[in-house]
């Protein structure tokens, strides 16, 4: 999603910021933009760009724009289409107030009318605009105070992350944050602004995480921090122990495929990182006592796209291993329905970046319950590991590609582990039992590589070529295959823009059948659970009693399903449960190959971000 980077201090700064940017690429966007306060004249001078940042860069090189006090964005729309009129900065009428936005002005309408009526004059489709005329009212007005920021602010609804810089107050620049991340690095007389601390990383260590609904002054001198409703706060800044490293594909045509690639690796990073986790310090992380577990009865799990996926296979993992009642809802449904908990729950929400606004979002409603709230997340440094009770980390490294790969399957890992641990510490299985698991772990990675290694040159010279021609897909499975089914619809969606869906195997009869024929193939995720692999034998059989055409995904010995397919990879058995391990990484490579026939922008699809920070 959109990424603010601002710079306020003693150096020139364009290059700080656009170094900066380009280490936020990964989120996605559409345009970019970038204004500083001239040194000499003290206006605000400013060059924007349709498309990716290099096109931003090309324009800059072309230009003298530098400054002390500085701004840079990245944008993905959401109101208005991407263009350089829509692309942030945004300015007043008289171009003398430059801001930038990460997330959602909900009353933009409203305030934009109010404006209007009042003169001013706009010069873009977005909301983020209206703030910019706010300002240049109230300043007409009154000189800038704390009162007038805090006025401003509060008259805004939805999540935002602002920062502003103005010719009248050249050594100043406001921040502003409402659900939505924002954070200001601290160096010697300079100020790091930005929605990830990644892009300053390697300047400063020294970081505040801004408060919800809080706003802050800032000078090459200092921060003065304060609440919406004006009230001074104390600066509690905190020191981030990790460090930024350059990507990049090394010998591997995308990022996605490297990522593909890396999954056997991350899986067993995460396991030896949890392993690690004494029980007092692995409850402590978790936020729990040890007779809070013991007595868990309900779990609920949240999550959105590929992390609700991953719950959805790990509420097997929770009800089947450690015998605990669980629920998993869709993030982004989750505040609008009824929640009905119980004593003892605890709510795990799944987010690769920390940062996903619906996932928040629907965090916050858990805990105005007063459940116990743990944020399963790929980063340590996130907002959902500030706003919840626990955390559990898993341990993918960076993913650059929008299609998630190894971040789904160390989340699948992490949560495997956790039901485990949950299912001991409640005396149902044994220390033996758990060390058998973690050891099967490690045979489902070793079977996810396996399949991509033994499968490779026939996807790539023949399958892939030939599937990439068709214009739509069904996805079926049963049990834990079905949300296993509903991944893989999302990726070749994402990926390829062929449209896909998912469905449980036993829904055929009850609508999807009449789907059925020799131009929709059916891709098949089977299971190694006699009675479920029997009943989804008997749903191929009637696909192909209507000439469909079948993909099976089967496992060794299977023959009457491979038999009935038309194409058919064949998976080694691993553990039960493990089965979606086994088979992700062969249906990312099928797919991420069928992008790469349709020389699809693989790493960065259209109309997609990696880091989804607006609901």
């Amino acid at each position: 999603m959109c990424s603010v980077f601002g710079y306020i201090g003693k150096q020139y700064s364009r290059q700080l910021v656009m170094e900066g940017l380009s280490r936020l690429e990964y989120r996605g966007y559409d345009s970019a933009g970038f204004a500083c306060l001239d040194p000499q004249s003290n206006h605000i001078v400013y060059s924007k760009a349709s498309g990716d940042l290099q096109h931003l860069k090309d324009k800059l090189n072309q230009q003298s724009i530098d400054g002390y006090v500085s701004l840079g964005h990245t944008r993905w729309a959401t109101h208005g289409g991407f263009s350089a009129d829509n692309a942030h900065p945004h300015f007043d009428c008289e171009k003398n107030i430059a801001l930038i936005h990460n997330g959602i002005i909900e009353n933009h309408q409203e305030l934009r009318e109010e404006l209007r009526a009042a003169g001013h004059v706009f010069h873009s489709e977005t909301d983020t605009e209206v703030v910019a005329h706010l300002f240049e009212q109230e300043l007409g007005r009154r000189d800038l105070s704390i009162e007038l920021c805090s006025e401003i602010f509060s008259r805004l609804q939805g999540a935002y992350a602002f920062a502003i810089i103005l010719e009248q107050y050249t050594n100043t620049m406001i921040v502003a944050r409402k659900r939505s991340p924002l954070c200001v690095g601290v160096g010697k007389d300079e100020l790091f602004v930005s929605s990830d601390p990644l892009a300053f990383i390697d300047k400063t260590r020294d970081v505040l995480f801004m408060p919800d609904e809080s706003f802050a002054l800032l000078s090459p001198s200092g921060i003065a921090l304060y609440s919406f409703n004006g009230q001074s706060l104390s600066i509690a800044t905190s020191s981030l122990d990790f460090s930024f490293e350059q990507q990049d594909k090394q010998q591997h045509e995308h990022f996605m495929l490297k990522e593909i690639y890396e999954q056997k690796a991350a899986i067993k990073n995460t396991l030896t990182h949890l392993q690690a986790l004494s029980a007092d310090l692995l409850w402590k992380q978790l936020g729990l006592k040890n007779e809070q577990v013991k007595d868990v009865e309900k779990i609920t799990l949240l999550g959105c796209g590929t992390s609700w996926f991953a719950g959805r296979i790990a509420q097997f993992f929770f009800e089947e291993i450690a015998h605990i009642s669980t629920q998993v809802s869709v993030a982004s449904e989750f505040r609008y329905m009824s929640f009905f908990p119980r004593s003892n729950t605890l709510c795990i929400a799944i987010t690769q970046s920390g940062e996903t606004a619906d996932t928040l979002e629907a965090l916050r409603v858990v805990q105005s319950y007063g459940v116990h709230t743990i944020g399963l997340t790929n980063v340590a440094s996130s907002t959902i590991v500030r706003e919840t009770q626990g955390s559990l980390f898993t341990q993918a490294g960076c993913e650059v590609a929008v299609a998630s790969t190894k971040a789904f399957v160390t989340q699948l890992t992490a949560l495997y582990w956790l039901a485990h641990r949950l299912a001991m510490e409640k005396g149902l299985i044994e220390l033996s039992d758990m060390q058998a698991a973690e050891q099967n772990l490690l045979i489902a990675a070793e079977a996810l590589e396996e399949c991509i290694e033994q499968n490779k040159l026939r996807i790539m010279q023949e399958l892939a070529p030939y599937y990439a021609t068709y214009k739509q897909y069904i996805f079926l499975g049963r049990h834990i295959g079905y949300p296993l089914a509903m991944e893989a619809a999302l990726k070749l969606k994402e990926i390829t823009y062929i449209f896909a869906q998912a469905y449980p195997a036993g829904e055929l009869k009850h609508g999807p059948l009449a789907l059925i024929d020799a131009q929709i193939p059916v891709v098949v995720f089977s299971h190694q659970a006699h009675i479920i692999y029997h009943k989804l034998v008997a749903n191929v059989q009637e696909v192909k009693a209507r000439d469909g055409h079948v993909i099976a995904f089967a496992f060794e010995g299977q023959q009457e399903l491979i038999s009935l397919a038309d194409t058919v990879f064949i998976i080694p058995h691993v553990a039960p449960l493990l089965e979606p391990i086994a088979m992700i990484g062969l249906m990312q490579f099928f797919v991420y190959q069928m992008a790469l026939v349709l020389d699809r922008p693989i790493d960065k699809p259209r109309n997609l971000a990696k880091s989804v920070t607006v609901e």
